[in-house]
């Protein structure tokens, strides 16, 4: 079975409408995919009425959490995927819906600094384009930079104008990633930390948090993911036999945002069924 847990659609920041990314996944030779796209579900309904025969449908989301350095007291992000939980549990549908509305202001804020500064980009333009209620991002506007030929690329320019290096960038209030846990587990799912150690994408969580969150109820972490460097993932498999953590393989697709196709990374069979057992929620979808 060739498996890939985490993937985007047109309900967050990929390019691929949610019927596109399943059509995608058959065509990739997957057997499974996931759908993860940031801080909403609208995509699970669109992704199953067009799954293809013979594929089977995870639904899932990537929150937007963060945790304490608790060296520095540096706010660390971190994506937390989430799988098979009920998207309708209260508490869940409040955080994200507060995530989605904060994640659109922090859009149009940036939008109007670099309007402000002289740049070709309009944040009413942007922000039409985006679906209603979908959680706006920077990715978005970095589309916005590569259409005005800012840029030559998405890549390009989170390296650039997107980085927090720039006045351009607005920070964010994420949820702490314990509560999103429980909020989570609550509500049925299960619970893993995608690309923990990408160090290449800027400040990570350290071994010890990752062994404090597997204490505090995650249950599994993206060893293999094309952010991490052969060392990473040996030392992350390491330590997710240590804590009892299952084990996934992601590509994180994007789409056309990202250069990374799916299935470029898959999650082995048998800690695929490890990570059913664990869910009491949602049920995966078959085609």
């Amino acid at each position: 079975m060739r498996i890939d847990l985490h993937a985007h659609s047109t309900a967050s920041d990929g390019t691929d409408s949610p019927a596109e990314l399943v059509e995608a996944a058959a065509r990739a030779g997957l057997d499974v995919v996931a759908i993860t796209d940031h801080d909403t579900t609208a995509g699970w309904p669109l992704a199953a009425d067009a799954l293809p025969a013979g594929l089977t449908l995870v639904p899932g989301a990537e929150l937007s959490t963060m945790s304490v350095d608790p060296d520095t007291g540096r706010q660390i992000s971190v994506h937390l995927l989430a799988y098979l939980f009920d998207p309708t549990a209260p508490a869940l549908v409040a955080e994200q819906t507060r995530l989605r509305a904060e994640r659109r202001t922090r859009l149009r804020a940036m939008a109007d600094r670099m309007a402000a500064d002289g740049l070709p980009v309009d944040a009413d333009e942007i922000m039409g384009l985006l679906p209603a209620d979908s959680p706006a991002g920077r990715p978005h506007l970095a589309q916005a930079l590569v259409r005005a030929g800012l840029v030559g690329s998405v890549d390009e320019a989170f390296a650039d104008y997107l980085s927090s290096r720039r006045g351009y960038y607005v920070a964010r209030r994420d949820t702490p990633v314990t509560d999103a846990i429980d909020m989570i587990t609550a509500a049925g799912g299960v619970t893993v930390i995608a690309h923990p150690f990408a160090y290449s994408r800027g400040a990570t969580i350290s071994e010890d948090v990752l062994r404090d969150l597997a204490r505090h109820g995650l249950t599994g972490v993206e060893t293999d993911h094309p952010n991490h460097d052969p060392a990473t993932r040996v030392r992350t498999r390491a330590l997710a036999a240590e804590l009892g953590l299952v084990r996934t393989g992601s590509s994180d697709y994007h789409g056309t945002n990202k250069t990374i196709a799916l299935g470029q990374e898959t999650t082995e069979p048998d800690q695929f069924e490890e990570l059913l057992g664990r869910a009491s929620g949602f049920q995966i979808v078959k085609g």
